[in-house]
C-alpha cells in the first residue's frame, strides 16, 4: 500500500492507521468508545446501589433485587474497565506493529526513491529526518490519542448531563472551563512541534559530534590528538541549543495545564459544596450525590493533564502531517528501486559532449563544457586536485543526477533514455565512502549481485583481491560476521573492509567497473598492486580509476586530467610524461612514494 500525493491533515491521523492494519484499527475504536460511556454507567448503578443498600437497612420495602441488579452493573463496568485497558494495549502494540511492518517500509522505500539532491540537502535531510523517526509510533500515537479524546469528551458528557439535572450552571462552567483548556493545549502542541522541527537541525549536529566523541572511525585520532574536550564543547553546544527549545516549549505547557488543573479543583471544591443542600433537602439522594462528587473529582486530572496531553499529541500529529506531505511531494522516481537489469546492455561508448554541471542551490559550474570519451575493452584513469570535478562524473554518469547541460551519450543514445534498471545494470562502482555491512563476509560480497549467487565466483575474487589470508583468520571463514554487532563477529581493518568492497562491485556483471578513490587506507604501493589485480580480473573490460596517487594510472591506456570541471590533458602515461605538463609535473611530486618498492 502507498500513500498520494497530497497534503495530509487530521482526517489522515485516522486513515492511515485503517489503511495499514484495519483490524486492530476498529478494535481501538470499538473498546475506547464503550470505555467512555461505561464511566457513566458505573456512575449511575453507583448510586443505585449505595441508594437501594440505605433504603434495605432501613428496612424499606425494597427486595434484594435492587441491589444486586446495580452492583452486578458495578462489577461488570469494572471487569470491562480492566480488561478493555489490557486488550487496547495489545491492539495499540499489534497496530504499531504492522505500522512498522507496512507503513515504515513504505517511508523507507520512498526515501530510496527520492531524487539524489535530497539526500545531499540539508533542509531536505532535517525533513527525512523527523518524518523517519519512528513514523509508526507517530501514526499510532496520533490514532490512540484521538481516541483517547473521544472516550474522555464521552466520559465528561456523560458526568455532565447528569450533574445537569441537579446543577445546570456547574455544569455549564465546566464545559466552559474545558473549551479553553483543550484550545491551549492544541496551541502548546504545535509550539512543542515546532520547537522540536528546530530542534532537530542541532540533534543532528549533536548526534554527528556524539559518534566522533564515541564512534570507533575516529577512536585512533581522538588519541592521537587528544581533541575530546574540543569536540564535546560542540557537542554540548548543539545539544544544549536542542535541549533548551524542547525545555522551553515544555514549561510553557505545563504552567498552561497547571492553570487549567487549579481552575477545575477549585469549581470541583464549589461544586461539593453546593450539592450538600439539595442532598439536605431531599432533592438529591445520597447515593447519586457521593457518585457525583467521585466522579467530579475524577475530572480533575482528565480536564487538567488527560485532555491537554491528547490534544498536545492531536496537535503534534497534525505539524508530523504537515511534515509528512511535504515529504511525499519531494519529487521521487519509482524506478530507483528496481534492480539491476538481469541482462545489462553491452556498453560500446560513452560519451560526455560539452556537459556543464552545477549542483542545486550552488552557482559555481563544477563542470564546464566537459568533453570525454570512453571505449569498450580500455582501462581509463581521472585525475586532478580536489574539486576539479572527478567524482562529480561518475554521479552523472550513474543517473544520480539528471538535470545538465549538453549530452551524455551510452552507446550514442543518450542517458536519459535508458532506464534506472538499465543503468544500475552497466556500472559497478566503489566508492571512497563505501559501505561497511555488519553481515557475513560471504553477504558482503553477494550484495554485489543479489539475483546470482555464486559460491565459485565469490572464491575465485577473493583470491584476485588478496582476501583469502583474511578468510583463513576468521572464525566461520567466509560465513563470519563482520564488524561488531553480532555476537562472535569481527571487525576487519581499514584496508580489509577496502578489498571487501573491491570484491563486491566485481561481483557484478557491470560491463564497466570503477573505482572512485576507495583505497585511501592502502598505502602508495599497496593501492598500484591493488589496482594491478583490479585490470587483472577486469581484462576485456571497460575500467575507470580515479585517484589522487598517480602510480596506479600508468595502467590506463588513456587519462584525462581535469581541472576546473574540464579536460586539460589526454593520453597514456608516457605521452603525458613526455608533455611534461600538469601530470608530468604531479607525477614527479609523487615519485618518491613508489622508489624502493622492495
Amino acid at each position: 500500500m502507498t500513500l498520494k500525493d497530497k497534503q495530509y491533515d487530521i482526517k489522515d491521523i485516522l486513515k492511515i492507521p485503517f489503511q495499514y492494519s484495519p483490524f486492530y484499527s476498529f478494535l481501538i475504536i470499538i473498546l475506547k468508545v464503550i470505555g467512555g460511556i461505561v464511566p457513566t454507567i458505573s456512575m449511575l448503578a453507583t448510586a443505585g446501589f449505595i441508594n437501594a443498600t440505605i433504603n434495605k437497612l432501613q428496612k424499606n420495602n425494597d427486595t434484594y433485587i435492587s441491589i444486586v441488579i446495580p452492583l452486578v452493573c458495578i462489577v461488570i463496568c469494572a471487569i470491562y474497565s480492566w480488561c478493555s485497558t489490557q486488550l487496547i494495549e495489545l491492539a495499540e502494540a499489534k497496530l504499531e506493529n504492522n505500522l512498522r511492518k507496512t507503513f515504515r517500509v513504505f517511508i523507507v522505500e520512498r526515501i530510496a526513491s527520492l531524487k539524489y539532491n535530497y539526500i545531499e540537502n540539508a533542509e531536505s535531510c532535517n525533513l527525512i529526518s523527523r518524518v523517519i523517526k519512528e513514523p509508526e509510533t507517530q501514526c499510532q500515537k496520533g490514532f490512540s490519542k484521538f481516541f483517547d479524546l473521544v472516550y474522555l469528551i464521552l466520559k465528561i458528557l456523560g458526568i455532565l448531563i447528569i450533574l445537569f439535572t441537579q446543577i445546570w450552571w456547574a455544569a455549564i462552567i465546566i464545559f466552559l472551563i474545558a473549551i479553553p483548556v483543550f484550545k491551549i493545549a492544541i496551541k502548546g502542541g504545535e509550539v512543542n512541534y515546532a520547537a522540536y522541527r528546530e530542534a532537530q537541525k542541532y540533534n543532528r549536529k549533536a548526534n554527528y559530534y556524539s559518534e566522533v566523541l564515541t564512534g570507533r572511525d575516529a577512536v585512533s585520532e581522538r588519541a592521537l590528538f587528544n581533541y575530546s574536550d574540543k569536540v564535546n564543547e560542540y557537542w554540548y553546544s548543539q545539544f544544549d541549543q536542542s535541549r533548551k527549545l524542547m525545555r522551553k516549549a515544555n514549561i510553557n505547557w505545563a504552567r498552561q495545564a497547571g492553570l487549567g488543573g487549579f481552575a477545575t479543583s477549585l469549581l470541583t471544591a464549589s461544586i461539593v459544596i453546593l450539592l450538600i443542600f439539595p442532598v439536605k433537602s431531599g432533592v438529591l439522594t445520597i447515593g447519586l450525590f457521593i457518585s457525583i462528587i467521585n466522579n467530579v473529582v475524577s475530572l480533575i486530572p482528565d480536564l487538567s493533564w488527560e485532555l491537554p496531553e491528547c490534544a498536545e499529541v492531536l496537535a503534534q500529529n497534525l505539524e508530523y502531517m504537515k511534515d509528512l506531505s511535504a515529504f511525499i511531494n519531494l519529487d521521487n522516481n519509482s524506478e530507483y528501486l528496481d534492480l539491476p537489469d538481469k541482462n545489462p546492455i553491452c556498453i560500446e561508448t560513452v560519451e560526455f559532449k560539452k556537459v556543464s554541471f552545477r549542483y542545486p542551490d550552488s552557482k559555481q559550474f563544477i563542470l564546464n563544457n566537459l568533453c570525454i570519451k570512453i571505449e569498450k575493452g580500455k582501462h581509463y584513469a581521472f585525475v586532478g586536485i580536489n574539486g576539479a570535478g572527478k567524482s562529480t562524473i561518475i554521479k552523472l554518469l550513474l543517473g544520480l543526477y539528471e538535470d545538465f547541460d549538453g549530452e551524455i551519450l551510452i552507446n550514442g543514445i543518450s542517458i536519459k533514455n535508458y532506464t534506472q534498471s538499465q543503468l544500475k545494470s552497466m556500472f559497478s562502482v566503489v566508492f571512497q565512502d563505501y559501505a561497511k555491512y555488519a553481515v557475513t563476509l560471504k553477504d558482503n560480497i553477494l550484495l554485489g549481485n543479489i539475483q546470482e549467487n555464486s559460491i565459485s565466483e565469490i572464491l575465485n575474487i577473493m583470491n584476485i583481491i588478496d582476501l583469502n589470508n583474511v578468510v583463513n583468520n576468521l572464525p566461520n571463514g567466509i560465513d563470519s560476521y563482520l564488524g561488531k554487532i553480532h555476537h562472535n563477529s569481527v571487525d576487519i581493518s581499514g584496508g580489509q573492509w577496502q578489498r571487501v568492497a573491491m570484491a563486491r562491485a566485481m561481483m557484478s556483471c557491470a560491463t564497466i567497473r570503477i573505482l572512485d578513490e576507495p583505497t585511501a587506507s592502502l598505502d602508495p604501493i599497496s593501492e598500484s598492486k591493488l589496482y594491478e589485480k583490479f585490470e587483472e580480473i577486469s581484462k576485456g573490460q571497460t575500467t575507470i580509476f580515479i585517484s589522487h596517487r598517480l602510480g596506479s594510472t600508468k595502467l590506463a591506456d588513456i587519462i584525462y586530467v581535469i581541472e576546473n570541471g574540464s579536460v586539460i590533458e589526454k593520453g597514456n602515461y608516457y605521452d603525458l610524461m613526455k608533455n611534461n605538463g600538469t601530470y608530468s609535473r604531479m607525477f614527479e611530486s609523487q615519485r618518491s612514494w613508489y622508489e624502493n618498492e622492495k
